[in-house]
Formats: structure tokens, C-alpha cells, sequence
């Protein structure tokens, strides 16, 4: 499979990833913990069907200290044991924030309650904003059929 434009050697692309990677920086550092960054960036990976996306996320995420099993139950979560409260009211939110057309009234305020309860306003925004964020990246790279498993941790950052 082949990417159908060189994303990242054009100079217009260039100049919307350095936008949209300064505001992941923002976010990033808003206090969130990395692994629950990571888990979130996954889940709607996974649903969005971005390969290149999954494949980098899991490699980072196994990179920082993550563990297989984990890695490997993250479209699994609800029946997985081995994420915290925390990390579930957070994938519960990146779901509904992923799957907003499946809803009709979008992110459920259970959903919400669910987080609030978990991160303060500041990671919720960070939250929110990786959200909509890992969105824009999925569908850049699956629109433009960028092909994954090539990645190497590290390589963007």
C-alpha cells in the first residue's frame, strides 16, 4: 500500500502538522498521565481504523513502559481488568468523542461525570483536545492511505 501523496514531504502539509502538533504539545503537557494519553490516542485509532496512528501509539506507548498485556486488551477494555477507573472513564469518553455520529445526543453525560470525577478541569481539557486531535490525525492518514508498521517510537518527536 502506498500513501497517495508524500504527506510528510509537502510543504502545505508540513505547515498544517506543525499547527496541529503544537496544539498536542499543549495538551500533552497539561498534567494528563502519558499512559492514559497514549490508551486514548489507541482506542480511537482502533475505531477510526488508522493503522499508521495505532501502529505508532502502541509503539510509543510499549516504548514509555506500557505493557503488552494492556496494549493488547485496549479494544477490549470493558471486559479487561487491568485498567484503573481513571483510565476507563477516559476511554469511555474517547469512544462517545470518536463515535459522536452513533449518538444523537453526542457524549453522554454520564460519560462526562464519568471523567470529571477522574481528572481535573485542566486534564479535561488536554482530554478533550487529544480527543479531537488524534480525530484530525486518523482521518488525515486514512484518507490519504498512510501505510502503517513501519514506525520506529520516537520518530515524530
Amino acid at each position: 500500500m502506498e500513501a497517495r501523496v508524500n504527506y510528510f514531504g509537502n510543504a502545505v502539509a508540513g505547515k498544517v502538522m506543525r499547527h496541529i502538533n503544537s496544539a498536542g504539545k499543549v495538551a500533552s503537557d497539561a498534567g494528563l498521565p502519558t499512559a492514559t494519553q497514549e490508551l486514548v490516542k489507541i482506542r480511537a485509532s482502533q475505531i477510526n481504523g488508522c493503522g499508521f496512528c495505532t501502529d505508532m501509539h502502541t509503539k510509543d506507548a510499549a516504548a514509555a513502559g506500557e505493557t503488552p498485556l494492556r496494549l493488547n486488551l485496549v479494544a477490549a477494555w470493558r471486559e479487561a481488568t487491568v485498567f484503573t477507573e481513571a483510565e476507563r472513564a477516559a476511554l469511555e469518553l474517547a469512544e462517545q468523542g470518536t463515535r459522536i455520529a452513533d449518538a444523537a445526543g453526542g457524549v453522554s453525560d454520564e460519560a462526562w461525570e464519568g471523567a470529571a470525577k477522574h481528572y481535573d478541569e485542566d486534564q479535561l481539557v488536554a482530554l478533550i483536545s487529544l480527543i479531537a486531535l488524534i480525530n484530525a490525525y486518523n482521518r488525515i492518514n486514512v484518507i490519504n492511505r498512510q501505510p502503517a508498521g513501519d514506525y520506529q517510537p520516537g520518530q515524530f518527536g
